[in-house]
Order: structure tokens, then C-alpha cells, then sequence
């Protein structure tokens, strides 16, 4: 479910000001070996379309440009600017590192390539709070409902995040001592949570957090798309 434009105060849409902060990039991550899948997550078919497609479909728009963080030459058809890691073996940290080092522009969206459900009025909203903090990350509850989660990782959700130029340090200074975990840097940074209350408000039932690392969860992930005829 997607939440129609919305109302902030001084009476101005969350749309028109999104329109006025020009300094986003957007970076899909698709990093990681997919060995649960047995092949690359990334160009899976989800409604006739490779899954990094149908991302980059749904989030066209909301940055300067759309780069994407892997090998150059497994992702050069795309036409978009491809970076492969700055830091390599790093994992998935040091893939936001990568993320947040390659964009041109100051706050990065920065989305895994194995998420196909892009909300983008909860993604205006959480760039809303970009100017004031480091980092905006949703964070879910544990446990979820009984009948959800598959595919949903709780607690936190940083490959669905936005990131400034200034957690580069931070999670230099994490890698650098042997922190491997992406929220290893959250302590030193300006941290905004974004609460499942919150993101429910959105996306009532988290379709945004769906990963697909199984087959199952891409059959899961294809039955749901073919259902809401995305």
C-alpha cells in the first residue's frame, strides 16, 4: 500500500519539498555472492523484468542520478554509471562504504538489489530528516506478527537507508579495527531511527523490507507481485 502525498507543517507537501533537495543520489547495492540463490539475485525475473530493473524503475526520480555498486562489466547493459568496491572483502559494510564513496551528490540512498518493493512516499520521508542527520534507517520490531516476515529481516534495515558524506570516516574507522557489521559505525554518527510505527503509516505491511536471498523467497516475492498485478 502506498500513501498518497501528504501535508507537513507550513502547509507545503512532502513532494514539493523533496523536489527542492537536490543533493540525493541513489546507489543500488548489488554486491554479495548470492549463494543461497544459486545465481545472481539481481537479474532474477520478477514480472517479466530482472529484479534491479523493476529498483531501478521504482526509484528513478529521487536523486541526481542512479549508480550501481558490483563488477562494471556484469551490470554495463544497464546504462547507468557502475562502481565496483573501493574497499574489497569488506562485506556488506564495506559495500555502503562503497555506496556512499561513489555517489556525486552529498545524502545517498542507498537500496540492496534483492529488495523489489520500493515505497517511495516512506522513502520521501525518511529523506526529509537527511539535512539534520548522519544516517536515516528504518528499524523494525522483533518478533513480527505472526504471517509476517517472510524474507524481512528485523531490527535494523541499513541496505534500505540514507547516508551522508560524513559517515565515510566512521565506517573507515570501523573497517580499520575489524568491525564488520554494517551498523558497526552507528554509535559515531548522527542517527535517526525510523520506527516501525512509523513505517507502517507507509507501508502497512512492510513489503519494502521483503528480501529475496532464497528461491523461496523469490517464489514468495513473485506470487505477491503477480496478486497486487505490479
Amino acid at each position: 500500500m502506498l500513501c498518497d502525498d501528504y501535508i507537513i507543517p507550513g502547509k507545503e507537501t512532502v513532494r514539493s519539498k523533496i523536489r527542492r533537495m537536490s543533493n540525493f543520489s541513489v546507489v543500488i547495492n548489488a554486491g554479495g555472492r548470492s549463494s543461497r540463490m544459486g545465481a545472481d539475485k539481481a537479474f532474477a525475473d520478477i514480472g517479466g523484468k530482472p529484479m534491479i530493473e523493476r529498483i531501478i524503475e521504482q526509484t528513478a526520480g529521487l536523486g541526481d542520478q542512479i549508480i550501481v555498486a558490483n563488477s562494471p562489466e556484469e551490470y554495463a547493459h544497464l546504462g547507468l554509471p557502475i562502481v565496483a568496491d573501493v574497499l574489497p572483502d569488506k562485506g556488506a559494510l564495506g559495500g555502503v562504504y562503497t555506496c556512499i564513496h561513489a555517489a556525486t551528490q552529498h545524502y545517498v540512498l542507498v537500496t540492496a538489489c534483492d529488495m523489489p518493493f520500493v515505497n517511495r512516499p516512506l522513502l520521501e520521508y525518511m529523506m526529509l530528516f537527511a539535512p539534520e542527520f548522519d544516517a536515516v534507517v528504518p528499524r523494525l520490531r522483533s518478533p513480527l506478527p505472526e504471517g509476517e516476515g517472510l524474507g524481512v529481516r528485523v531490527d535494523a534495515e541499513p541496505l534500505r537507508a540514507i547516508y551522508s558524506k560524513a559517515c565515510l570516516e566512521p565506517i573507515r574507522r570501523a573497517l580499520d579495527s575489524g568491525k564488520m557489521r554494517v551498523i558497526s559505525f552507528f554509535p559515531d554518527i548522527r542517527l535517526r531511527w525510523v520506527e516501525e510505527d512509523e513505517i507502517r503509516q507507509f507501508d502497512p505491511e512492510l513489503l519494502s523490507f521483503v528480501n529475496c536471498n532464497t528461491p523461496e523467497e523469490l517464489d514468495a516475492v513473485r506470487r505477491i507481485w503477480e496478486m497486487r498485478g505490479l
